[in-house]
């Protein structure tokens, strides 16, 4: 890519590996120099909280309001009715309006943390749901006004529809129409909010191409898409999961000290990108930080995990799990802010099962990984390698709280209450 931006925000996406691919770069380049203009990126809610792997489209909605621009996050109100089928091998479950407005409630927690909802700044940023058009439209008028804009036969050629037709896997009406209301969705801002710009992962490039040629089709205006890479590690993982499950967003599905541990268990050869996408440290001093080696990796890695939790959870939170880090690994202590599992005097009954302990403090997911964790001596107790997987504990041994560990990067505390 040869461009040379003008426009702050193309800059910056640029500069710290936000792009993946863009509908036309000089021409948002250039819509961008002409005053305050809005962009959107849409979030499906599927869970209760964002996780990990949509982190990236946060920042890149609070850079577009750092550039002077007014970002909107739209929620899925209406479309996580129907369901994203972009490269999913099979259909989403239907969540009921009850689930999907408790999903809402969750995920909006986060947004507040990264961008500014509040200011009377021209930028300010908006939260929509598209429930507020999809709800109510009439079917037949739809299908005349808008359907009739799309090809059948330029649908099925998009990517994330072909993997799936291509391995014979079912595709439903239902989900076959998701393309249409995300491509409606597109041209509803652009005519309420003159919005001109959708962002998102790469997997919707499709989706993206498709609102832009409706906005084009029905109001004549020209608009634009700009898509992000999906991002593994190194290693080939898919970012936002962790081997003890989802890396979630909200604090109370995965606490500020786990969310601070995932950042600082970065494997070395990714330091420096994620510290230019989850950052905002200089480009120079992310690249600078990023080309250490050795222990030196190690430090960097502090400074990511600080950074990133300091923005989600703030600056205390970060301090806390850092120092809680130090005094677990550095001491063999145990800190105040490690992942708690509390137990009643009726949990117990007459004894449970260390390796119950393991899966209940969230160690292992199963009796059989816990097992398998003890027999290859990664299991600790108190610092001590376990090695009785028949191990019970009574109330006697939790007179004062006992540490779990598997591996040397996890840990948990196991206290008795009352």
């Amino acid at each position: 890519m040869t461009y040379h931006p003008k426009s702050d925000f193309v800059a910056v996406m640029m500069e710290r590996g936000f792009l993946s691919d863009c509908t036309d770069y000089q021409g948002l380049d250039e819509a961008l120099l002409k005053g305050v203009r809005p962009a959107y990126i849409g979030f499906d809610a599927t869970a209760k909280s964002l996780h990990v792997g949509s982190l990236i489209q946060i920042m890149m909605l609070r850079w577009f309001q750092k550039c002077g621009h007014q970002p909107i996050t739209l929620m899925g109100g209406g479309t996580t009715k129907v369901g994203d089928p972009s490269f999913r091998a099979d259909e989403r479950p239907l969540l009921d309006e009850a689930a999907i407005n408790d999903n809402i409630a969750g995920i909006k927690k986060v947004f507040s943390a990264y961008i500014d909802y509040d200011s009377d700044a021209p930028n300010k940023a908006l939260m929509l749901n598209n429930a507020e058009w999809l709800d109510d439209l009439n079917y037949l008028e739809f299908l005349r006004d808008i359907g009739r804009h799309f090809s059948v036969n330029r649908m099925l050629a998009f990517e994330s529809v072909k993997s799936r037709l291509d391995r014979e896997q079912s595709l439903s009406f239902l989900e076959f129409n998701y393309m249409i209301l995300q491509a409606y969705d597109f041209l509803e801002l652009n005519r309420r909010y003159g919005c001109i710009l959708q962002m998102g992962g790469s997997d919707q490039w499709g989706n993206i191409v498709n609102g832009i040629d409706l906005t084009r089709r029905v109001l004549d205006n020209g608009i634009y898409g700009l898509t992000s890479p999906l991002l593994t590690t190194s290693d080939g993982k898919k970012m936002g999961k962790s081997q003890d499950g989802a890396v979630w967003l909200n604090a109370e599905m995965r606490s500020p000290y786990e969310f601070w541990q995932f950042w600082r268990n970065t494997t070395d050869a990714d330091v420096g990108r994620f510290l230019k996408l989850y950052t905002e440290l200089p480009v120079d001093e992310c690249d600078r930080l990023g080309a250490l080696s050795g222990s030196e990796i190690n430090a960097a890695k502090v400074i990511l995990a600080n950074e990133v939790t300091g923005l989600l959870h703030g600056a205390d939170s970060a301090a806390a799990a850092e120092a809680t880090a130090r005094e677990v690994f550095e001491k063999g202590g145990v800190g105040d802010d490690l992942p708690t599992l509390s137990l009643t005097a009726a949990d117990l009954g007459d004894g449970i099962s260390i390796v119950q302990l393991i899966v209940k403090s969230g160690l292992a997911k199963s009796g059989k990984e816990a097992k398998r964790l003890i027999s290859e001596n990664g299991a600790k107790l108190d610092d001590q390698p376990l090695t009785d997987a028949g191990m019970m504990i009574d109330a006697g041994a939790l007179a004062s709280p006992i540490k779990l560990s598997a591996g040397k990067k996890r840990h948990a505390l196991v206290q008795l209450d009352g």
